[in-house]
């Protein structure tokens, strides 16, 4: 079934929903709806399967290839056609983007990590940047982990900033956002029973032990805390152990998204190390 088309001339209702859409939580919470624009964002969500309900972009203005080929094999239900000027006020780019979409959000399940045996979790617990968060789940693209928990009350997932962040790696990587660590807890009691030498790794940078002195090539859920707060108590009891990064200077941390990068690449160093 073709797409139905449908014209905007004015600031009118469906404007308005998906402008609101792009600036408000609650709205895309309550729709289960979210807003993406960019050429690799959009490409990295049709080539992974995620489900688009609606394209927007601007009539009477000539489109690349990239676009016209997207909108002639599009499964969207609508396809809004605006006037260039709505176009550029839609869009959150200071150069309008040629294409808007409005994708759906999956359901929060667990179950949309892989069980392997050399699993590798992040779990972030209340990240409060949306840029963290992004260039979090770039890293965990890069560095072969197989999934993203965000637990407790975080900044928004499907804030366009942190996807915009992320340069498509959104798209790639299962991501999961649950209420608190106590929904993990039948998860890990599960992996557990598969995968006997599951371990929690958590990040501190008054452990005992280095980076480097772990041995990481078992199936590791790895913690990472708050970037002002740090790691709450329930996590640190949860840990199996505590790791840190040994650095100098007169920093006393580094950024949580700087150092979950290192913990990943030194992760996937050692697994790559064993091959």
């Amino acid at each position: 079934m073709k797409p139905r088309i449908v014209r905007i001339y004015s600031e009118n209702n469906d404007f308005q929903l998906v402008e609101t859409l792009r600036r408000k939580r609650e709205k895309r919470q309550k729709l289960q709806e979210f807003f993406v624009e960019g050429v690799r964002p959009i490409n990295q969500a049709l080539k992974h399967g995620w489900t688009i309900n609606a394209f927007f972009y601007a009539r009477d203005r000539e489109l690349s290839d990239w676009a016209r080929n997207i909108l002639q094999h599009s499964q969207a239900r609508i396809h809004y056609e605006l006037l260039p000027h709505l176009m550029e006020k839609l869009s959150n780019k200071e150069e309008a983007s040629e294409l808007i979409a409005i994708v759906v959000m999956p359901e929060d399940r667990l179950t949309r990590i892989p069980s392997k045996d050399d699993l590798l979790v992040v779990i972030f617990d209340r990240p409060a940047s949306p840029g963290n968060l992004g260039t979090i789940i770039r890293s965990c693209d890069a560095l072969h982990a197989d999934g993203l928990v965000i637990t407790g009350h975080a900044v928004d997932l499907y804030d366009p900033d942190t996807i915009s962040s992320s340069t498509g790696s959104f798209f790639v990587l299962p991501i999961v956002r649950l209420p608190s660590h106590k929904e993990l807890l039948p998860w890990i009691e599960h992996l557990k029973k598969e995968h006997r030498k599951v371990q929690i790794v958590g990040s501190d940078e008054k452990a005992e032990y280095s980076i480097e002195q772990h041995d990481f090539t078992g199936p590791t859920l790895l913690v990472v805390g708050n970037e002002t707060w740090g790691m709450s108590a329930s996590y640190r009891e949860l840990c199996d152990v505590m790791v840190k990064i040994p650095i100098a200077g007169s920093a006393s941390s580094l950024n949580v998204a700087c150092a979950t990068s290192i913990f990943l690449y030194e992760i996937d160093r050692q697994r790559r190390s064993r091959l």
